[in-house]
């Protein structure tokens, strides 16, 4: 069996468990409250909004044209209303394009798109491109929104231009959120593109950048991350990058001391990027899979040296990515230190690697703003993968990278993974004790909404980037302070649920069908996967052992502790280089 048919089973299980699940919860959850029913209320009340948001499905391209053409006659205020209407529909914010567009195929094939065919939309003068574009600003502004422009052109056969309409979030609670797992080989510069994005000086060429974000001596000495480490991008209603007040040319101590708090951040931002900085050492390889779990990343950034190439654990982490279904994006790095033909062969490998059977990505290089902007709203749902090249010293190729991050689609938009009209399922990543505080836990809301003081909960606070918020809802990565629960009563893994006649109970056996993707002798009943603490206690095979490309429905008995597991979620052990994919379909 092929590992491509193989995940497909996979999400078909995964897909109708969950609408099962679900079903079963709508019976029990709480009324949804719409994450973005604040900013609609604001514009009904100043008589913005004529009616109900466009649903996805009605003809965008339409509603765009409709707008423009209200806008060539003047009438302002209709044009408002459909705009309001159009942002609001879409969490927030909105990528509004005049002109005419060109094919994707075109567009990411590296090709001159003013010969190609295949344009859609209504074709524009420059002066039309210019002067519409005034008119929308005029529009949003009077929403209290602003606009940035992400592309424009208007030497080319095909004037146009791309535009972010972006409304300010009404408070730190709603502000939209994408999670970004960032891996990669060791010294593949992670930390330091990190530094670069999040403080904003460039590096020195010798790690200046990525001093600030080590948490640990060690790491500062060695220059290698052992940790997970947590990084946040804001931007603002204007799509600029928040970054703290710092000279181009201040030293490693003043770039680590003059930081914004996460609060600050948060504060002043329309949308956020969170970032994993996950190890790229194979000694945590441990700590790297745990942050691709548990984190629910919407996409995985993968970090390949120029001078390197793709090697060591970039190939693991680009499994483990693959096996998940996450969508990845490829950043080479380093491309000012690296001779032209050692580029081209990096570049070469990356391509060839993303193609093969295994991958079966396209690649997409972005070597444009108008690639940028269109490879964001893609690239997830087409099986593309964008590759970046960047120097984190001349920041070459750094714009093209953020307006990327800037308008990728916020996390919690994913209805299909998170649900808010379901019960509260939240899961816990990490746990302290904070003096006067008590027992606090960071996870994710996997689904339902939580809000502090819920006799129905244990909430006794929340806060989200470390900023207060009284209420969460799925999709949203959020700390909750306990009331009456004792630290040695929470462990990573556990999970918050909405209390029922019948509570869930953990489970320390359950059966899957898995697919061993590599093993270089044989797996038995009693083989023990020690990364993830389970064992084999029976198996379908009538050899009763497994090699590399066997398909069965094994028995798992987790070894220390029973832990909370659904059927229909996927299953990934491996120890060492035994590689199994699989699925969760009874439990014992």
């Amino acid at each position: 069996m092929s590992l491509r048919s193989f995940q497909s089973e996979i999400q078909e299980i995964h897909a109708r468990e969950l609408a099962r699940q679900r079903g079963q919860g709508s019976s029990v959850a709480p009324a949804p409250r719409n994450i973005h029913a604040r900013k609609i209320q604001i514009l009904e009340e100043s008589n913005i909004v004529g009616g109900p948001p466009p649903s996805r499905d009605a003809g965008v391209e339409d509603e765009v044209e409709a707008v423009l053409a209200l806008l060539s006659i003047h009438d302002y205020d209709r044009a408002r209303t459909s705009v309001a209407q159009l942002i609001t529909g879409r969490k927030g914010e909105y990528i509004f394009r005049i002109g005419c567009r060109p094919s994707h195929a075109s567009l990411f094939a590296g090709e001159s798109v003013d010969d190609a065919t295949g344009w859609s939309g209504v074709p524009r003068t420059d002066v039309e491109v210019t002067s519409l574009q005034s008119s929308v600003k005029r529009v949003v502004e009077e929403l209290g929104g602003k606009i940035s422009v992400l592309f424009e052109t208007t030497d080319s056969h095909y004037p146009r231009a791309t535009l972010l309409l972006r409304l300010p979030p009404p408070s730190i609670a709603l502000v939209p959120e994408v999670r970004c797992a960032v891996v990669g080989n060791v010294d593949s510069g992670k930390s330091t593109t990190l530094g670069v994005l999040t403080r904003g000086p460039l590096d020195d060429g010798r790690g200046r950048a990525r001093v600030a974000l080590f948490r640990h001596k060690h790491e500062i000495e060695t220059g290698r991350t052992s940790s997970v480490g947590m990084e946040i991008l804001g931007f603002s209603t204007a799509g600029v990058p928040v970054l703290p007040d710092i000279p181009p040319s201040a030293d490693a101590d003043v770039i680590r001391r003059d930081k914004l708090g996460w609060d600050e951040i948060s504060a002043q931002s329309a949308k956020i990027v969170s970032f994993s900085d996950l190890a790229g050492h194979e000694r945590y390889l441990k700590t790297t899979l745990y942050g691709l779990t548990s984190g629910a990343p919407s996409c995985v950034i993968l970090m390949v040296g120029a001078n390197a190439g793709l090697i060591g654990m970039s190939k693991e982490h680009l499994a483990i990515a693959l096996a998940l279904s996450v969508p990845v994006v490829v950043c080479i790095t380093k491309i000012d230190m690296t001779p032209p033909n050692i580029l081209n062969e990096t570049t070469k490998q990356v391509v060839k690697i993303l193609k093969s059977p295994g991958c079966r990505k396209t690649p997409v290089f972005v070597n444009s703003m108008e690639v940028a902007v269109e490879s964001s709203q893609t690239f997830a749902q087409h099986k593309l993968c964008p590759i970046f090249r960047v120097s984190n010293v001349t920041g070459e190729g750094l714009d093209y990278f953020r307006t990327f991050l800037n308008l990728l689609p916020s996390s919690e938009a994913d209805t299909e993974t998170f649900a808010v009209d379901q019960p509260l399922e939240y899961s816990v990543t990490d746990v302290w004790s904070v003096p006067y505080v008590g027992t606090v836990v960071n996870g994710i809301l996997n689904s339902g909404s939580v809000k502090t003081g819920d006799s129905s909960t244990v909430v006794r606070s929340m806060q989200r980037k470390r900023a207060d918020v009284a209420t969460a809802e799925a999709g949203q990565c959020v700390a909750l302070a306990l009331k009456r629960v004792k630290r040695a009563a929470v462990r990573k893994g556990m999970v918050i649920v909405h209390k029922t006649d019948t509570p869930p109970k953990a489970t320390r056996q359950f059966e899957g069908q898995v697919l061993i993707l590599y093993h270089n002798t044989t797996m038995q009943q009693n083989y023990q996967a020690v990364r993830q603490t389970v064992r084999i206690i029976s198996m379908d095979n009538p050899e009763g052992i497994l090699r590399t490309g066997d398909r069965a429905t094994v028995q798992f008995e987790f070894i220390t502790q029973p832990e909370f597991v659904k059927v229909g979620m996927k299953l990934l052990f491996r120890e060492g280089k035994t590689k199994g994919l699989g699925v969760i379909t009874r439990l014992l």
